[in-house]
């Protein structure tokens, strides 16, 4: 046969008809097992391949779902919070018949911008949104489409009514803090992540609550925005500001290692002049000199819950919502 073989072939050589073909096709469990036996042997046979855009027509489903970021490329593609998302995501989806997609746009894109176009467009089954900020409209757009949903990390909105996934990020400073005040320091400050995310935001208030149970000042504070140049210009804020400090809580791994730099060259000795404790538990945790105290964000692991709850919402099931992990500590040499 010179020409691509088409279902009416399949049909015609497994003596069904064309309807019963394409019910074996798209995995209708109507089909008989005979018949459903002796399509997938003239599909073998033919090498056939099915039109997968006439299946979405038909089935309406992409075969896919999209990771929706609204972040710059920069952020995307150099901070290893992303890199472990996806491939935690990508891995979950491996046993299934399902693709991820990437979908990358700037925070606070209107209704026009290409993330919200792409969602209303019917291009996906569903999608995992990383990454929110202040301002964002995304579950306002998802909740107009009816597009499955499941949020990696808390939306930001209170209105946001989207099943969630998230470690619990106060307690996770609480216990970074409270690490700090039972080694003995006694004025620590702060460099924080974004105040217009969620974990930004959760981050601070785990380090203020500690501190208050503590009856300790929580005056020292210098906002970043979870980015290695804006952990640099904070540290440096903040030891300016408040040079008696003896410990410090930064709220990402990657701003902590540009605060050891910055520590290094004022001649500040960690963990003996100031004890530094970071977030996230990255790779490059186990790598800084000396190695860095830090909180566990369970990335793989929600990431793998979020495709769990998604295939579950595609599937017509309930999910658990909202479902936050526990933070854990792991005491390294920083402090």
């Amino acid at each position: 046969m010179s020409r691509a073989p088409t279902l009416e072939d399949v049909a015609r050589q497994a003596g069904v008809s064309r309807a019963t073909a394409s019910r074996v096709v798209n995995a209708d469990p109507r089909v008989g097992a005979d018949a459903r036996e002796a399509v997938q042997a003239a599909i073998a046979a033919l090498g056939y391949s099915p039109n997968l855009a006439a299946r979405t027509l038909v089935t309406r489903r992409t075969e896919s779902i999209a990771v929706v970021v609204p972040e710059s490329d920069a952020m995307v593609f150099t901070d290893p919070f992303f890199a472990g998302t996806l491939h935690g995501v990508n891995l979950a989806l491996s046993g299934t018949r399902l693709q991820m997609v990437l979908v990358m746009g700037q925070p606070g894109e209107g209704v026009d911008g290409r993330m919200e176009q792409y969602l209303r467009g019917g291009h996906t089954d569903g999608a995992i949104v990383v990454s929110h900020h202040q301002g964002d409209q995304l579950w306002r757009v998802l909740e107009d489409t009816q597009l499955p949903c499941v949020f990696l990390g808390r939306p930001y909105s209170p209105d946001a009514a989207v099943p969630f996934v998230d470690v619990d990020n106060v307690a996770g400073a609480e216990l970074a803090t409270r690490h700090l005040i039972e080694r003995g320091c006694t004025r620590i400050g702060t460099v924080t992540g974004s105040q217009d995310m969620s974990a930004g935001q959760d981050r601070l208030a785990g380090w203020r609550r500690a501190l208050a149970a503590a009856g300790l000042p929580d005056t020292a504070v210098a906002a970043a925005d979870f980015t290695r140049d804006g952990g640099q210009a904070a540290t440096r804020r903040l030891f300016a500001d408040h040079p008696d400090l003896d410990g410090l809580f930064v709220a990402s791994d990657q701003m902590a290692e540009e605060a050891l730099q910055v520590l290094a060259a004022a001649g500040r000795r960690v963990p003996e002049d100031v004890a530094v404790v970071g977030f996230d538990d990255l790779e490059l945790a186990r790598r800084t000199q000396p190695p860095l105290t830090t909180v566990v964000n369970p990335i793989s692991a929600m990431a793998e819950r979020a495709v769990a709850m998604l295939l579950d919402l595609l599937a017509g099931q309930p999910v658990e919502t909202p479902y936050i992990l526990d933070p854990r500590l792991v005491v390294r040499g920083t402090a």
